[in-house]
């Protein structure tokens, strides 16, 4: 997807969540499904509630509660504990000794990295 069109893409993403409209917001959803890889869907997902966590939190919250698949869900908790985790290594914290992730992508930090990743 050029830059163009993921452009276009979180647009449409972002206003269906704005409205709050199911209906919408999942069409958009399967259509992107079908053009894009998991990783991709999650990655458009990831910038669209950025962009929506910066002036609508409710619609933010509506928008993990109800219109994310949980397949997505899956891969966005994926791309970002990759994420955590190349900034924990970063700042010099161990793999499988500070932090790792279980089966399901979940991050596990001990209290040093928690700190780290929160403060």
């Amino acid at each position: 997807m050029d830059p163009l069109e993921l452009e276009r893409q979180v647009g449409k993403l972002v206003t269906a969540m704005t409205t709050r409209n199911l209906e919408i917001g999942r069409d958009l959803v399967a259509d992107l499904a079908t053009r894009l890889t998991p990783e991709g869907l999650a990655g458009v997902m990831l910038i669209s509630l950025e962009r929506l966590l910066r002036f609508d939190a409710v619609a933010f919250l509506w928008t993990v509660e109800h219109l994310i698949p949980e397949t997505t869900a899956q891969e966005i908790r994926k791309l970002t504990a990759l994420t955590v985790c190349q900034r924990l290594i970063g700042k010099g914290f161990r793999p499988g000794q500070d932090f790792s992730t279980d089966l399901n992508g979940q991050l596990l930090l001990n209290r040093k990295a928690r700190a780290a990743v929160l403060g």
